[in-house]
């Protein structure tokens, strides 16, 4: 019985143990946000001012904070937020991605260039500092923080995409679409975009590790989550003056960062590579 086009993808992704001991993190990560109000050993908010910067040990295994928080509750449900905005946030300019990206790869012509010129544009502005600056005039919040990100940093996938589109669009299988009525939205999303669906995913196991180092990125600079809200960044940026006298505080959050971007990275390598090995010694 031949495989499916997935089921071989599956089987070259689990031949490397690098990539399944990386996709096993990330399932963990996943676990341990839905769970965290059942596994985290305190409250997120209790503090007890009678054990500020105690050093790790049986009561708090990676130690407390400057107001006598547990930092592993605090690490635990810090990866709410930064899975929340890591996923929000790339499936907002994944969406729109598709959808100019489609526009211009099917339609081409002024719809073409009009988009093409859009995506220009906003190559034009460092995506940081362009968040930086909404931030800035919007205000602070987990939601403000998915919606920019969001809007900034589809590009990427819509060049991807009317990438796809423009060589596919000539196909045969589009022609007998054509031949057999389909309207251009049926073409499109039953028909094209299925085709174009694997590099999409690759691309976007790449987006959850840069919108997870934007976000902390932006709570260490304080332009993140509020401070009470627990998030990796934030913790990072609260242990800045204390990094000479509790190094715990920015060891468990900085590693916890590191370890979350390096399994999404392998992820999307391992996936890039079992779509086309002929990518892995090119890109």
């Amino acid at each position: 019985m031949r495989q499916s086009y997935w089921s071989q993808v599956w089987q070259q992704y689990r031949r490397s143990n690098l990539a399944m001991i990386a996709l096993a993190l990330v399932v963990f990560l996943f676990a341990v946000a839905l769970t965290a109000q059942w596994i985290a050993p305190y409250a997120p908010d209790a503090y007890d001012l009678d054990q500020i910067l105690v050093p790790p040990g049986h009561a708090h295994w990676l130690g407390t904070d400057d107001i006598g928080r547990d930092v592993l509750t605090r690490i635990i449900y810090g990866s709410r937020v930064s899975l929340t905005v890591g996923f929000v946030a790339v499936g907002i300019y994944v969406l729109i991605g598709i959808f100019l990206g489609a526009l211009a790869g099917f339609y081409g012509g002024v719809v073409d260039m009009v988009i093409s010129r859009m995506i220009e544009v906003m190559l034009c502005f460092p995506t940081f500092f362009l968040i930086l600056a909404i931030l800035a005039f919007v205000g602070p919040s987990i939601y403000n923080i998915m919606i920019v990100i969001g809007l900034t940093q589809w590009t990427g996938i819509a060049r991807l995409v009317r990438g796809e589109f423009l060589k596919f669009r000539e196909r045969e299988f589009v022609q007998a679409a054509r031949l057999q009525g389909a309207g251009d939205w049926r073409i499109i999303f039953l028909h094209l975009l299925p085709n174009s669906l694997a590099p999409i995913l690759v691309s976007a196991s790449f987006g959850v590790a840069g919108a997870i180092l934007t976000e902390s990125s932006l709570s260490f600079l304080g332009f993140g989550v509020p401070p009470q809200t627990p998030s990796w960044g934030g913790i990072l940026s609260q242990a800045q003056g204390f990094m000479d006298v509790a190094w715990w505080l920015t060891l468990a959050p900085g590693f916890a960062i590191f370890l979350t971007i390096t399994a999404y990275n392998l992820v999307g390598e391992a996936l890039r590579d079992a779509i086309d090995p002929r990518l892995k010694n090119v890109l």
